[in-house]
């Protein structure tokens, strides 16, 4: 049976899922995610759940079947179903691994309290920082184990290209595809991860399990 990270292997090489208008439900890869994957016209639902509650809740969703896996109904069905929280439907971006030296100058940061590690690790495991004057680079495996991106630029200087270049050294700093998650409305990123090599191959949702809350 193809996993989920089977489908991901095949996606970053350009091989995709085939264009049937069909979904295909696949398990977790680990207990931390599970969500949906678009792609075109077909869609692969990744969770432990039956998979034929999840079939029964996408016809129950009555719209377009190509549309019904990102669909607020189904999804808010899923949410509930499975007790987690929604993150935003994001665009899914990947980019091959660069030879060569990172074009700016990179310090990796040590201190595993730094917010940047804090907030990834939540999401992401193996997590490694960098910073550069204005930046801040992260990467660590998320969903079924594959290598994502995120960066963080000051707002001091924006517009310089900073982003690109940090988008960049981390495609320098990889040996395996590497893979980025952008909100669709966020036009600046999408331009920045666009103009660094990255190439969009569809959208996902982001399912994952509450946090408990600690005692005060």
């Amino acid at each position: 049976m193809e996993t989920l990270r089977d489908i991901l292997d095949a996606a970053a090489h350009g091989a995709f899922p085939p264009a049937d208008g069909t979904t295909t439900v696949v398990p977790q890869a680990c207990a931390r995610d599970a969500g949906v994957l678009a792609f075109t016209a077909h869609a692969v639902v990744f969770t432990d759940e039956d998979p034929a509650w999840v079939y029964d809740a996408l016809r129950a969703a009555d719209c377009d079947a190509l549309a019904a896996p990102m669909n607020p109904r189904f999804l808010a069905a899923f949410v509930e179903r499975t007790g987690r929280t929604a993150e935003t439907v994001d665009a899914m971006l990947v980019g091959a691994p660069l030879p060569g030296d990172p074009p700016i100058e990179l310090t990796e940061i040590e201190d595993g309290s730094h917010p940047r590690i804090v907030y990834a690790r939540g999401r992401r495991d193996d997590v490694r920082a960098w910073s550069a004057d204005g930046g801040v680079l992260v990467t660590g495996r998320g969903i079924a184990g594959r290598l994502e991106v995120s960066v963080e630029v000051d707002e001091a200087v924006r517009h310089r290209g900073l982003g690109r270049s940090l988008v960049t050294a981390a495609r320098q700093l990889a040996d395996e595809p590497l893979w980025a998650q952008v909100a669709p409305g966020n036009a600046r990123s999408m331009r920045t991860f666009q103009a660094a090599g990255y190439r969009p191959v569809g959208a996902e949702a982001l399912l994952l399990r509450r946090q408990r809350k600690m005692p005060v």
